[in-house]
């Protein structure tokens, strides 16, 4: 996963309305819900139907450390997907998404101005067409270079440009050595 991917799944993370279930038990029985069976969740998390069961009854309290992070990385990536889609939703169609990063910023200029890049920390809100193009790009598998590409034009647009008032001989707007990123929608 990018820069890029990995922020919006911290961002998607953050939509919880509420927390998932942090006891094996309350997990398990979670996943049951989900899955429907004991034996379609055993497969799911690579353990035996009787494993699951014993989690869930607790006559079996602490899994092997990579069974419990693979039982919590199951939960957390079905907990409320209707939340985080409709978060998304809202952020392509009128909210638009906030972007707080620390990087490297280069661009291409007019002559007699500089476009040596250099480390900018910035908090811009993008509008939703940016969102959503966004969006769009990770579902279709676009590279974090791409999704890179998308934000660096919201930038150029907002921040460099200001929505076209100044900086009008401003053509490419280019993010590199990217020190955090973080999304919010």
């Amino acid at each position: 996963m990018g820069e890029i991917e990995d922020a919006i799944e911290r961002a998607d993370r953050e939509a919880f309305t509420k927390d998932p279930p942090k006891t094996l038990k309350g997990q398990i029985g979670f996943l049951l819900k989900q899955f429907g069976s004991a034996k379609a969740v055993a497969a799911e998390l690579g353990v035996t139907a009787d494993s699951v069961n014993r989690y869930r009854r607790g006559a079996r309290k602490h899994p092997r450390a990579d069974i419990a992070a693979k039982i919590d990385n199951t939960v957390k990536a079905r907990w409320q997907p209707l939340v985080r889609r409709r978060r998304q939703k809202q952020a392509a169609a009128t909210g638009g998404i906030t972007v707080e990063t620390r990087a490297r910023f280069g661009y291409t200029a007019a002559v007699g101005t500089t476009d040596d890049g250099r480390f900018r920390r910035l908090t811009v809100h993008l509008p939703a067409t940016y969102a959503q193009r966004l969006f769009d790009a990770r579902t279709s598998g676009a590279s974090d270079q791409e999704m890179r590409g998308i934000i660096a034009e919201g930038f150029k647009e907002v921040y460099f440009q200001d929505g076209g008032g100044r900086a009008t001989g401003l053509s490419d707007v280019e993010i590199t050595d990217i020190d955090y990123l973080d999304l919010d929608y």
